[in-house]
C-alpha cells in the first residue's frame, strides 16, 4: 500500500514539474517569439485595444487612434490620407503594419524601452496604455504641392530634403491608396478592399516607392559619372572629351548614339560642362572605358549604392552592375543596361554634391514624445561618407548651374536664383510605353536650402519634360519664399 502511494506521489511531482517547466518555457523563453507570431491572434487583439501613439506632421495628425465601440478600445485614423500613405503605411488587423507604423512600432505601441517607467506607472495606476507620438520632418504645405505637382494617372515620385541635414521635406508617389480601408476591424471587408487595391495598375499598398522601387536612372546617373572622374585624376575641368554623334559598342554591331534632342551635334570636342547641359552619351561611354568598372562602382557605393538604410523606414539598396563587358559598361555609364535606383537614391547623390561632398543620412523622424511631452528622440544629422572632395563638389555645382542657365535644363530656371540641375531619360524596354523621365537639383546653387529629385515613369518623352524640371522650380520657389 506504502509503495503504491509512494509511486503515486512520485508520478504526481513529475507532472507538475513537467507543467512547470513547460510554463516556464512558454512564459520566459518564447513569451517573445509566440508574441511576434503573425499566427498570435491574441497579441493583435491586445494591441488594437492600446491608444496607439500618434504620427504628425506640421503639429497636425497624420495617424492617430481614436475611440471604438465595435469590441475594440480603439480605431486607427488616417488624416490625408492618400497623400501620406505611403509615409505612414497602415496598421491593420490583417496584415500587419507597415511602413512607419511597423518602424515605429515599439514607440507608437508604448512597448519601447524608453517607455518603460510609463508602463510600470500605469500598471500600478491601472490606467491605459498610452504610446508615444512621433513627429515626421515632413513640411506639409512642400508635401501638399509636392502631391498636387503630380497628375491623376502617373506613376512617379517625388522627393525634397534638406542637403545639409538630411532631413525629408516632402516625400509623394502616385498612385496612392487609403490605409483606413486596411485599418478596418471588419476582416472580411478589409481583405476586400485589399483586393480592390491590388487591382490598381502600379499600386503595392506594401510599398513606398520613393524608397522601395528601383528604376533605371537615365542620365541623371552623369552625376555619377562626372564625380568618379574628377575623383581618380584622370580628368579635371579642363579636360577635352570626344563627342562623336555616335560610338560604337564593342562586340556587337550595334552603336550608342548622343542625346537627339539636345545640342550635342554642335561639337565634336566637348568639356564637362557641355556634355553635362546638353547630356551628351558618347563622352560619358569613353570615360567608363578608360576608368573601369570598379572605379565608377567605388564612386557609385561612395554616393549609398549597394546600401540599404533605415530613415526609419527600409531603404532598398540602389544597384549598380558587375562583371560587365564593354559595351555593357558604356550602356550603364548613361544610367541604362541594369542601373537601378530609388528616388531617394538619387536625392541622396545629389545632397551629397549640394553639401561640398558630404553624403547625409535620409531621416524622416524629427521627434519622439512620451504622452507626457517628455522628448524620447530628436535625431542628430549623420553624415554617412565623404562621397566626394569639396573642391569637386563645387565644379560639378558649376556645370549644373550652366545646364540649368543654358541647357536641357532651362525649364528650372528661377530668375535671380543660381539653379543647379541635371535631367534624365531612361529607355525602357520594348513594350513600355515611354520612358522614365527625370530631374535632380538644387537651389541657390551656392547656399543649397533643399534638393528636389523627380521622377515620372513610362511616359513619353515630351510629357515627362513637363511634369519634372518646371515642377522643381515650383517646389524650389517654394522652399526659397518660405
Amino acid at each position: 500500500m506504502n509503495q503504491a502511494i509512494r509511486n503515486t506521489w512520485m508520478v504526481a511531482v513529475a507532472m507538475f514539474a513537467l507543467l512547470f517547466g513547460s510554463l516556464t518555457v512558454v512564459q520566459f523563453f518564447e513569451a517573445d517569439n509566440l508574441n511576434a507570431n503573425n499566427w498570435n491572434s491574441r497579441t493583435l487583439f491586445k494591441d488594437f485595444d492600446i491608444n496607439r501613439g500618434a504620427i504628425l506632421a506640421g503639429g497636425d495628425p497624420i495617424a492617430e487612434s481614436v475611440p471604438s465601440n465595435d469590441g475594440f478600445a480603439f480605431q486607427r485614423v488616417y488624416n490625408d490620407p492618400q497623400l501620406y500613405a505611403p509615409l505612414t503605411g497602415f496598421y491593420s488587423l490583417v496584415y500587419g503594419a507597415t511602413q512607419l507604423e511597423s518602424a515605429m512600432n515599439d514607440q507608437l505601441s508604448g512597448s519601447g524601452n524608453e517607455l518603460l517607467y510609463d508602463r510600470i506607472l500605469r500598471l500600478f495606476s491601472g490606467t491605459q496604455v498610452e504610446g508615444a507620438s512621433v513627429e515626421l520632418t515632413i513640411d506639409p504645405e512642400l508635401q501638399q504641392l509636392a502631391w498636387d505637382l503630380l497628375p491623376e494617372g502617373v506613376k512617379g515620385s517625388i522627393v525634397v530634403m534638406d542637403p545639409r541635414t538630411g532631413n525629408i521635406l516632402a516625400m509623394v508617389s502616385k498612385p496612392s491608396f487609403d490605409p483606413n480601408k486596411l485599418a478596418g476591424h471588419n476582416s472580411e471587408k478589409v481583405v476586400a478592399n485589399m483586393a480592390e487595391l491590388e487591382e490598381v495598375p502600379g499600386l503595392s499598398p506594401f510599398l513606398n516607392p520613393a524608397t522601395e522601387s528601383l528604376l533605371a536612372p537615365g542620365s541623371v546617373f552623369k552625376l555619377v559619372m562626372t564625380a568618379a572622374a574628377l575623383e581618380s585624376g584622370e580628368y579635371d575641368a579642363d579636360s577635352v572629351l570626344n563627342n562623336p554623334a555616335e560610338i560604337e559598342l564593342p562586340g556587337t554591331n550595334v552603336t550608342l548614339p548622343n542625346y537627339v534632342n539636345g545640342g550635342c551635334a554642335a561639337r565634336t570636342k566637348a568639356d564637362f560642362s557641355f556634355a553635362l547641359e546638353q547630356s551628351c552619351n558618347t563622352p560619358f561611354a569613353q570615360i567608363a572605358w578608360k576608368l573601369g568598372e570598379d572605379a565608377i562602382a567605388e564612386q557609385a557605393r561612395k554616393f549609398g549604392f549597394g546600401q540599404s538604410y533605415s530613415i526609419p523606414v527600409n531603404v532598398t539598396a540602389s544597384q549598380f552592375p558587375s562583371g560587365m563587358s564593354d559595351d555593357l559598361l558604356a550602356q550603364a555609364a548613361i544610367g541604362q543596361y541594369d542601373v537601378r535606383v530609388t528616388p531617394l537614391q538619387v536625392a541622396m547623390l545629389t545632397s551629397a554634391i549640394a553639401n561640398e561632398g558630404k553624403l547625409m543620412k535620409p531621416n524622416l523622424v524629427s521627434t519622439v514624445r512620451a504622452p507626457d511631452l517628455r522628448v524620447l528622440q530628436s535625431p542628430e544629422p549623420e553624415e554617412l561618407e565623404q562621397s566626394l572632395s569639396a573642391e569637386h563638389a563645387r565644379q560639378i555645382t558649376e556645370w549644373m548651374v550652366n545646364a540649368v542657365d543654358r541647357g536641357i535644363a532651362n525649364r528650372a530656371a528661377i530668375p535671380g536664383v543660381q539653379v543647379a540641375g541635371k535631367t534624365g531619360t531612361a529607355e525602357l524596354l520594348a513594350g513600355s510605353a515611354g520612358n522614365n523621365s527625370w530631374f535632380t537639383g538644387f537651389a541657390p546653387a551656392d547656399d543649397p536650402q533643399a534638393v528636389v529629385s523627380i521622377v515620372i515613369q513610362d511616359v513619353e518623352l515630351q510629357t515627362g519634360s513637363q511634369l519634372t524640371s518646371p515642377n522643381a522650380k515650383q517646389l524650389l520657389e517654394a522652399v526659397l519664399n518660405k
